[in-house]
Protein backbone atom coordinates (compact mmCIF):
# COMPACT_ATOMS: atom_id res chain seq x y z
CA UNK A 1 0.00 0.00 0.00
CA UNK A 2 1.01 3.20 -1.19
CA UNK A 3 2.52 5.62 2.09
CA UNK A 4 0.90 9.55 1.00
CA UNK A 5 2.86 12.13 2.32
CA UNK A 6 0.87 15.64 2.95
CA UNK A 7 2.37 18.79 2.12
CA UNK A 8 2.48 19.38 5.98
CA UNK A 9 4.68 16.78 5.96
CA UNK A 10 8.06 18.67 6.24
CA UNK A 11 10.50 16.79 8.19
CA UNK A 12 9.68 13.46 5.99
CA UNK A 13 10.16 15.15 2.99
CA UNK A 14 13.16 16.79 3.96
CA UNK A 15 14.42 13.47 5.19
CA UNK A 16 14.11 12.30 1.74
CA UNK A 17 15.76 14.82 0.37
CA UNK A 18 18.57 14.65 1.95
CA UNK A 19 18.76 11.21 1.03
CA UNK A 20 18.35 11.79 -2.44
CA UNK A 21 20.91 14.19 -2.15
CA UNK A 22 23.67 11.64 -0.49
CA UNK A 23 22.24 8.77 -2.92
CA UNK A 24 23.59 11.39 -6.07
CA UNK A 25 26.46 11.86 -4.64
CA UNK A 26 27.26 8.24 -4.76
CA UNK A 27 26.33 8.02 -8.34
CA UNK A 28 29.03 10.22 -10.31
CA UNK A 29 29.11 9.22 -13.37
CA UNK A 30 25.48 7.78 -13.86
CA UNK A 31 24.98 7.39 -17.68
CA UNK A 32 21.65 9.10 -18.48
CA UNK A 33 19.76 8.85 -21.64
CA UNK A 34 17.57 12.04 -22.25
CA UNK A 35 15.27 11.57 -24.60
CA UNK A 36 14.20 14.48 -26.51
CA UNK A 37 12.80 15.21 -29.83
CA UNK A 38 10.10 16.10 -32.56
CA UNK A 39 7.81 13.02 -32.67
CA UNK A 40 4.44 14.23 -31.79
CA UNK A 41 2.23 17.22 -32.63
CA UNK A 42 2.93 18.30 -29.32
CA UNK A 43 6.65 17.75 -29.43
CA UNK A 44 6.73 19.46 -32.68
CA UNK A 45 5.51 22.37 -31.82
CA UNK A 46 7.24 22.64 -28.85
CA UNK A 47 10.17 21.93 -30.39
CA UNK A 48 9.63 24.46 -33.17
CA UNK A 49 8.31 27.80 -30.94
CA UNK A 50 9.41 27.20 -27.34
CA UNK A 51 11.96 29.44 -26.68
CA UNK A 52 15.26 27.16 -25.45
CA UNK A 53 16.03 28.90 -22.17
CA UNK A 54 12.06 27.59 -21.24
CA UNK A 55 12.48 24.16 -22.40
CA UNK A 56 11.99 21.30 -20.04
CA UNK A 57 14.89 19.40 -21.79
CA UNK A 58 16.97 22.43 -20.88
CA UNK A 59 16.52 22.56 -17.43
CA UNK A 60 16.80 19.04 -16.97
CA UNK A 61 20.12 19.11 -18.76
CA UNK A 62 21.53 21.81 -16.32
CA UNK A 63 20.01 19.15 -13.35
CA UNK A 64 21.89 16.74 -14.96
CA UNK A 65 25.25 18.61 -14.98
CA UNK A 66 24.70 19.68 -11.27
CA UNK A 67 24.41 15.56 -10.45
CA UNK A 68 27.53 14.86 -12.40
CA UNK A 69 25.92 12.49 -14.54
CA UNK A 70 27.23 11.91 -18.14
CA UNK A 71 24.29 11.77 -20.23
CA UNK A 72 23.57 12.90 -23.65
CA UNK A 73 20.25 14.14 -25.52
CA UNK A 74 18.88 11.41 -27.60
CA UNK A 75 16.62 11.90 -30.47
CA UNK A 76 13.91 9.29 -31.34
CA UNK A 77 13.83 10.23 -34.48
CA UNK A 78 17.75 9.61 -35.62
CA UNK A 79 18.44 6.26 -36.98
CA UNK A 80 20.84 5.42 -34.43
CA UNK A 81 18.57 5.90 -31.44
CA UNK A 82 17.85 2.24 -30.57
CA UNK A 83 21.29 1.42 -30.61
CA UNK A 84 22.45 4.44 -28.28
CA UNK A 85 19.71 3.82 -25.78
CA UNK A 86 21.55 0.29 -25.12
CA UNK A 87 24.80 2.33 -23.92
CA UNK A 88 23.10 3.70 -20.76
CA UNK A 89 21.89 3.10 -17.28
CA UNK A 90 18.81 4.83 -17.38
CA UNK A 91 16.71 6.84 -19.53
CA UNK A 92 14.80 9.77 -18.76
CA UNK A 93 12.23 11.06 -21.40
CA UNK A 94 11.19 14.21 -21.75
CA UNK A 95 8.49 13.35 -24.40
CA UNK A 96 5.28 13.88 -24.50
CA UNK A 97 1.98 12.89 -26.62
CA UNK A 98 1.98 9.44 -28.85
CA UNK A 99 4.68 7.45 -28.83
CA UNK A 100 6.43 9.02 -25.67
CA UNK A 101 4.52 9.37 -23.04
CA UNK A 102 1.50 6.50 -23.92
CA UNK A 103 3.48 3.53 -23.20
CA UNK A 104 4.99 3.01 -26.70
CA UNK A 105 8.69 4.00 -25.80
CA UNK A 106 7.92 2.15 -21.90
CA UNK A 107 7.65 -0.85 -24.28
CA UNK A 108 10.21 -0.79 -26.34
CA UNK A 109 12.69 0.39 -23.05
CA UNK A 110 11.33 -3.19 -21.09
CA UNK A 111 12.44 -4.94 -24.26
CA UNK A 112 15.91 -3.21 -24.23
CA UNK A 113 16.35 -3.79 -20.37
CA UNK A 114 17.08 -0.03 -19.59
CA UNK A 115 15.55 1.00 -16.98
CA UNK A 116 13.48 4.36 -17.31
CA UNK A 117 12.14 7.38 -15.01
CA UNK A 118 8.13 7.20 -14.51
CA UNK A 119 5.33 4.89 -15.52
CA UNK A 120 5.06 1.12 -17.26
CA UNK A 121 3.56 0.50 -20.07
CA UNK A 122 0.01 0.00 -18.81
CA UNK A 123 -0.42 3.46 -16.97
CA UNK A 124 1.44 5.16 -19.26
CA UNK A 125 -1.26 3.97 -22.05
CA UNK A 126 -3.99 4.64 -19.65
CA UNK A 127 -3.48 8.09 -18.82
CA UNK A 128 -2.23 9.31 -22.31
CA UNK A 129 -5.69 8.70 -23.70
CA UNK A 130 -7.94 10.77 -22.47
CA UNK A 131 -10.95 8.72 -23.32
CA UNK A 132 -9.77 5.53 -21.71
CA UNK A 133 -8.71 7.69 -18.72
CA UNK A 134 -12.02 8.90 -17.85
CA UNK A 135 -13.61 5.49 -18.24
CA UNK A 136 -11.13 4.64 -15.38
CA UNK A 137 -11.89 7.86 -13.38
CA UNK A 138 -16.10 6.57 -13.85
CA UNK A 139 -14.73 3.17 -12.47
CA UNK A 140 -12.37 4.52 -9.80
CA UNK A 141 -15.30 7.14 -8.39
CA UNK A 142 -13.38 10.20 -8.86
CA UNK A 143 -15.67 13.01 -10.37
CA UNK A 144 -14.58 13.88 -14.13
CA UNK A 145 -17.21 16.44 -15.96
CA UNK A 146 -19.49 14.75 -18.70
CA UNK A 147 -18.46 13.54 -21.72
CA UNK A 148 -19.75 11.22 -25.36
CA UNK A 149 -17.29 9.90 -27.54
CA UNK A 150 -17.48 11.14 -31.55
CA UNK A 151 -16.20 8.29 -33.72
CA UNK A 152 -17.17 9.59 -37.14
CA UNK A 153 -20.58 10.63 -38.94
CA UNK A 154 -22.86 13.69 -38.28
CA UNK A 155 -22.28 15.52 -35.03
CA UNK A 156 -24.72 15.67 -32.53
CA UNK A 157 -25.24 19.26 -30.75
CA UNK A 158 -26.13 18.46 -27.40
CA UNK A 159 -27.49 22.16 -27.08
CA UNK A 160 -24.36 23.69 -24.33
CA UNK A 161 -20.79 24.64 -24.98
CA UNK A 162 -18.44 21.78 -25.13
CA UNK A 163 -14.52 21.13 -24.90
CA UNK A 164 -13.59 19.23 -28.40
CA UNK A 165 -10.25 16.98 -27.30
CA UNK A 166 -8.15 14.75 -29.51
CA UNK A 167 -7.95 11.23 -26.97
CA UNK A 168 -4.12 11.51 -27.39
CA UNK A 169 -1.44 14.43 -26.56
CA UNK A 170 -1.01 17.09 -24.75
CA UNK A 171 -0.45 21.07 -24.03
CA UNK A 172 -4.33 22.02 -25.60
CA UNK A 173 -3.01 20.69 -29.10
CA UNK A 174 -5.93 20.52 -31.09
CA UNK A 175 -8.40 21.61 -28.23
CA UNK A 176 -11.39 23.60 -29.00
CA UNK A 177 -13.41 25.59 -26.98
CA UNK A 178 -17.39 25.03 -28.56
CA UNK A 179 -19.96 27.31 -27.96
CA UNK A 180 -22.44 26.59 -30.87
CA UNK A 181 -23.56 23.97 -33.40
CA UNK A 182 -21.96 25.54 -36.40
CA UNK A 183 -18.20 25.40 -34.47
CA UNK A 184 -18.31 21.50 -33.91
CA UNK A 185 -18.25 20.06 -37.35
CA UNK A 186 -14.77 21.90 -37.68
CA UNK A 187 -13.50 21.35 -34.23
CA UNK A 188 -14.08 17.47 -34.66
CA UNK A 189 -11.84 17.43 -37.90
CA UNK A 190 -9.33 18.99 -36.33
CA UNK A 191 -8.98 16.91 -33.22
CA UNK A 192 -9.87 13.90 -35.30
CA UNK A 193 -6.79 14.90 -37.22
CA UNK A 194 -5.92 12.95 -40.27
CA UNK A 195 -5.66 9.26 -38.30
CA UNK A 196 -9.63 10.00 -38.26
CA UNK A 197 -8.98 9.11 -34.30
CA UNK A 198 -11.77 9.28 -31.90
CA UNK A 199 -12.82 12.36 -30.25
CA UNK A 200 -13.64 13.26 -26.36
CA UNK A 201 -16.21 15.97 -26.31
CA UNK A 202 -16.27 17.17 -22.58
CA UNK A 203 -19.03 18.99 -21.01
CA UNK A 204 -16.87 22.66 -20.62
CA UNK A 205 -17.64 23.64 -16.52
CA UNK A 206 -16.36 26.88 -15.62
CA UNK A 207 -13.96 27.24 -12.68
CA UNK A 208 -10.47 27.46 -11.04
CA UNK A 209 -8.04 25.56 -13.07
CA UNK A 210 -6.25 23.25 -10.85
CA UNK A 211 -3.18 21.18 -10.70
CA UNK A 212 -1.70 18.78 -8.35
CA UNK A 213 1.90 17.19 -8.58
CA UNK A 214 2.74 14.38 -7.18
CA UNK A 215 5.92 12.51 -6.83
CA UNK A 216 7.69 9.46 -5.73
CA UNK A 217 10.60 9.66 -2.75
CA UNK A 218 12.75 6.65 -1.48
CA UNK A 219 10.57 4.14 0.18
CA UNK A 220 8.29 4.14 -2.05
CA UNK A 221 6.42 7.21 -0.39
CA UNK A 222 4.79 9.76 -2.57
CA UNK A 223 4.30 13.21 -1.74
CA UNK A 224 1.33 15.10 -2.94
CA UNK A 225 2.11 18.82 -3.66
CA UNK A 226 -0.06 21.79 -2.87
CA UNK A 227 -3.02 22.11 -5.18
CA UNK A 228 -1.59 25.47 -7.87
CA UNK A 229 -4.51 27.54 -9.26
CA UNK A 230 -3.71 28.59 -12.89
CA UNK A 231 -4.91 31.36 -14.97
CA UNK A 232 -5.11 32.23 -18.87
CA UNK A 233 -5.29 36.07 -18.27
CA UNK A 234 -5.44 36.68 -22.40
CA UNK A 235 -6.98 32.96 -23.60
CA UNK A 236 -10.72 31.66 -23.50
CA UNK A 237 -8.77 28.45 -21.92
CA UNK A 238 -5.17 27.41 -21.25
CA UNK A 239 -4.41 26.55 -24.78
CA UNK A 240 -1.22 25.58 -26.57
CA UNK A 241 -0.36 28.85 -27.28
CA UNK A 242 -0.76 30.09 -23.53
CA UNK A 243 0.64 26.94 -22.22
CA UNK A 244 3.87 26.94 -24.22
CA UNK A 245 3.86 30.68 -23.83
CA UNK A 246 5.87 31.31 -26.79
CA UNK A 247 6.07 35.00 -27.01
CA UNK A 248 7.70 34.79 -23.15
CA UNK A 249 4.90 37.11 -22.43
CA UNK A 250 3.68 35.54 -19.47
CA UNK A 251 0.16 35.43 -20.13
CA UNK A 252 -0.55 32.57 -17.41
CA UNK A 253 -0.59 33.45 -13.48
CA UNK A 254 0.09 30.21 -11.01
CA UNK A 255 -0.35 30.57 -7.53
CA UNK A 256 -1.39 28.40 -4.14
CA UNK A 257 -4.94 27.63 -4.39
CA UNK A 258 -6.36 29.02 -1.70
CA UNK A 259 -8.83 26.15 -0.74
CA UNK A 260 -11.46 25.10 2.05
CA UNK A 261 -10.07 22.19 3.73
CA UNK A 262 -12.72 19.78 2.66
CA UNK A 263 -12.43 20.78 -0.90
CA UNK A 264 -8.18 20.60 -0.37
CA UNK A 265 -9.36 17.04 1.22
CA UNK A 266 -11.17 16.04 -1.51
CA UNK A 267 -8.80 16.81 -4.55
CA UNK A 268 -6.00 15.38 -2.56
CA UNK A 269 -8.10 11.93 -2.13
CA UNK A 270 -8.79 11.72 -5.75
CA UNK A 271 -4.93 12.58 -7.07
CA UNK A 272 -4.19 9.42 -3.84
CA UNK A 273 -7.14 7.31 -5.99
CA UNK A 274 -5.72 7.97 -9.40
CA UNK A 275 -2.31 7.91 -8.46
CA UNK A 276 -2.90 4.02 -6.80
CA UNK A 277 -5.55 3.08 -9.56
CA UNK A 278 -4.04 3.83 -12.57
CA UNK A 279 -0.76 2.68 -10.88
CA UNK A 280 1.55 5.67 -11.69
CA UNK A 281 4.83 5.58 -10.50
CA UNK A 282 7.87 8.32 -10.51
CA UNK A 283 5.74 11.43 -10.64
CA UNK A 284 2.64 12.66 -12.23
CA UNK A 285 0.73 15.45 -12.70
CA UNK A 286 -3.37 15.78 -12.57
CA UNK A 287 -5.39 18.40 -13.45
CA UNK A 288 -8.96 19.57 -11.68
CA UNK A 289 -11.14 22.08 -12.40
CA UNK A 290 -13.06 23.69 -9.22
CA UNK A 291 -15.98 25.58 -9.47
CA UNK A 292 -17.71 28.15 -7.45
CA UNK A 293 -20.03 25.94 -5.66
CA UNK A 294 -16.95 23.84 -5.01
CA UNK A 295 -17.38 20.63 -6.86
CA UNK A 296 -14.19 19.28 -8.10
CA UNK A 297 -13.46 17.79 -11.28
CA UNK A 298 -10.65 15.68 -12.68
CA UNK A 299 -9.91 16.36 -16.06
CA UNK A 300 -6.57 14.85 -16.94
CA UNK A 301 -3.72 12.75 -15.71
CA UNK A 302 -0.05 13.35 -16.86
CA UNK A 303 1.91 10.41 -16.60
CA UNK A 304 5.14 12.76 -17.78
CA UNK A 305 5.07 16.28 -16.34
CA UNK A 306 6.49 19.45 -17.77
CA UNK A 307 10.31 19.72 -16.29
CA UNK A 308 11.22 23.36 -16.91
CA UNK A 309 12.49 25.32 -13.96
CA UNK A 310 9.17 27.52 -14.26
CA UNK A 311 6.63 24.25 -15.15
CA UNK A 312 3.52 23.79 -12.37
CA UNK A 313 5.56 20.73 -11.31
CA UNK A 314 8.93 22.59 -10.27
CA UNK A 315 6.33 25.30 -8.97
CA UNK A 316 4.26 22.60 -6.89
CA UNK A 317 7.86 20.60 -5.79
CA UNK A 318 9.52 24.16 -4.64
CA UNK A 319 6.26 24.87 -2.06
CA UNK A 320 7.53 21.35 -0.08
CA UNK A 321 10.73 22.26 -0.18
CA UNK A 322 12.63 20.11 -2.74
CA UNK A 323 14.77 21.94 -5.47
CA UNK A 324 14.58 21.13 -9.51
CA UNK A 325 17.45 18.86 -9.53
CA UNK A 326 16.01 17.16 -5.95
CA UNK A 327 12.64 15.96 -8.20
CA UNK A 328 15.30 14.69 -10.95
CA UNK A 329 17.09 12.93 -8.00
CA UNK A 330 14.44 11.41 -6.98
CA UNK A 331 13.14 10.11 -10.62
CA UNK A 332 16.54 8.79 -11.36
CA UNK A 333 16.51 6.98 -7.94
CA UNK A 334 12.89 5.42 -8.71
CA UNK A 335 14.22 4.12 -12.02
CA UNK A 336 17.14 2.34 -10.65
CA UNK A 337 15.65 1.27 -7.23
CA UNK A 338 12.88 -0.23 -9.35
CA UNK A 339 12.68 -4.20 -9.82
CA UNK A 340 13.77 -4.91 -13.15
CA UNK A 341 12.22 -6.77 -15.76
CA UNK A 342 13.98 -9.19 -16.63
CA UNK A 343 12.16 -12.37 -18.09
CA UNK A 344 13.68 -14.58 -21.01
CA UNK A 345 13.79 -12.82 -24.05
CA UNK A 346 16.67 -13.00 -26.65
CA UNK A 347 19.13 -9.93 -25.93
CA UNK A 348 18.94 -7.58 -28.56
CA UNK A 349 21.42 -7.68 -31.79
CA UNK A 350 21.51 -4.28 -33.10
CA UNK A 351 22.41 -4.27 -37.32
CA UNK A 352 21.82 -2.15 -40.34
CA UNK A 353 19.10 -4.21 -41.13
CA UNK A 354 16.63 -1.13 -39.76
CA UNK A 355 18.09 1.56 -41.11
CA UNK A 356 18.02 -0.61 -44.70
CA UNK A 357 14.64 -1.05 -44.14
CA UNK A 358 13.72 2.58 -43.45
CA UNK A 359 15.51 3.54 -46.46
CA UNK A 360 13.68 1.55 -48.40
CA UNK A 361 10.40 2.55 -47.48
CA UNK A 362 11.46 6.42 -47.77
CA UNK A 363 10.04 8.77 -50.20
Amino acid sequence: MTLFLSPSSDLAVQKAAEELRQWGRSRQGLGVALIYGPVSAEDRLYHSKCPVEQRSVTALAEALDEIGARWKVLDPTEPDFIMELAGYDVALSNLHGPYGEDGRLQGLLDYLRVPYCGSGVGASAVAADKILCKRVMLTLGVPTPGWRVWSGGPANWGGKTVMVKPPLGGSSVGMSLVRGAAELPRALVDAAGEEGADVLIEDYVIGTSLTVGLLELPGGSVVVFPPLATEATEAEFYDAHTKLDMDSRGTVTVRAAELAPDVLDRITRDAQTLWAGIGLRGSARIDFILTEDGDAYALEVNSTPGMSRDSNFAVGAAMVGLTHTDVVLAMLHEALARRPYDVPLPAPVFSSTAATREAAVSP
